[in-house]
């Protein structure tokens, strides 16, 4: 099979279309918006349905569908009853980065929303999980993740009290829990264990991010130790997949 030249690298092989050329109607509809996109301003509004549809010479629901997998894929977006072109993903880097040091170094502004901060005993599945004692005090941080006031996903962190027992007094829930750790507690990371999946949000995870709970979602699993080899946090972060993407940088050792 040929390989066209011209074509980006991150992008389908023969844009997507199989060796045999048939493709889908709505693909090729899709297709063409997605050029038009290219052509267009953050924040600019796309045409109408039935302008799109009239355009390509399609029926609307052909070009509904169009629309909603570029929305899915975060090349559009909904605001009021149209359709506008979305901003680039946000990168956000495989490290022991915080959240907030991630979004800051692309031009945007982080932000975090407190959703509760709860204190009980270490259940069972945690304590097995994370090595701190069952029945022992932890803190649940739970907060949405914000970039330019936009709501991008739900971060819940779980650390024993006695790690940081000041937390509820001492803590700014919108600053970054990372920096606090730092600056206030003298604690440093030593390292990580991170999964990553894609999940569908539950009910309430999309009530709170103001998403579809048929939006694809990135689940990051993180359990983090200081630099004694200590546990230090568990974490579970849920990022919008249409909004998120996430970078790493691989080296091989000879």
């Amino acid at each position: 099979m040929d390989h066209p030249h011209s074509q980006a690298p991150g992008a389908p092989v023969r844009s997507g279309i199989p060796e045999h050329g048939r493709i889908p109607k709505y693909y090729a509809v899709k297709a063409r918006v997605a050029l038009l996109v290219d052509t267009m301003d953050e924040g600019e509004s796309l045409p109408t349905e039935r302008d799109l549809a009239a355009r390509y010479e399609v029926a609307r629901e052909t070009v509904r569908q169009a629309l909603r997998d570029l929305l899915l894929e975060g090349r559009l977006r909904r605001q009021g009853r149209g359709t506008v072109v979305a901003g680039p993903k946000l990168e956000q880097p495989l490290s022991l980065a915080s959240y907030t040091e991630g979004v800051r170094r692309q031009g945007r502004t982080p932000g975090r929303r407190l959703i509760s901060l709860e204190r009980f005993p270490c259940p069972p599945a945690l304590s097995e999980e994370t090595g701190i004692e069952r029945g022992e005090p932890v803190w649940h941080l739970e907060r949405l993740l914000l970039a330019d006031d936009e709501r991008v996903g739900l971060e819940s962190t779980y650390v024993a009290v006695a790690r940081v027992p000041g937390l509820e007094s001492e803590f700014e829930p919108d600053s970054s829990f990372y920096s606090y750790l730092r600056e206030r507690r003298g604690i440093t990371f030593g390292e990580a264990d991170e999964r990553i999946e894609t999940v569908l949000a539950a009910p309430r995870e999309a009530l709170l991010i103001g998403t579809s709970p048929a939006l694809p979602m990135l689940l990051i699993h993180r359990f983090s130790r200081d630099s004694e080899g200590l546990p230090l946090e568990r974490v579970r972060t849920l990022f919008r997949g249409d909004r998120f993407s996430f970078t790493t940088r691989l080296s091989s050792y000879a």
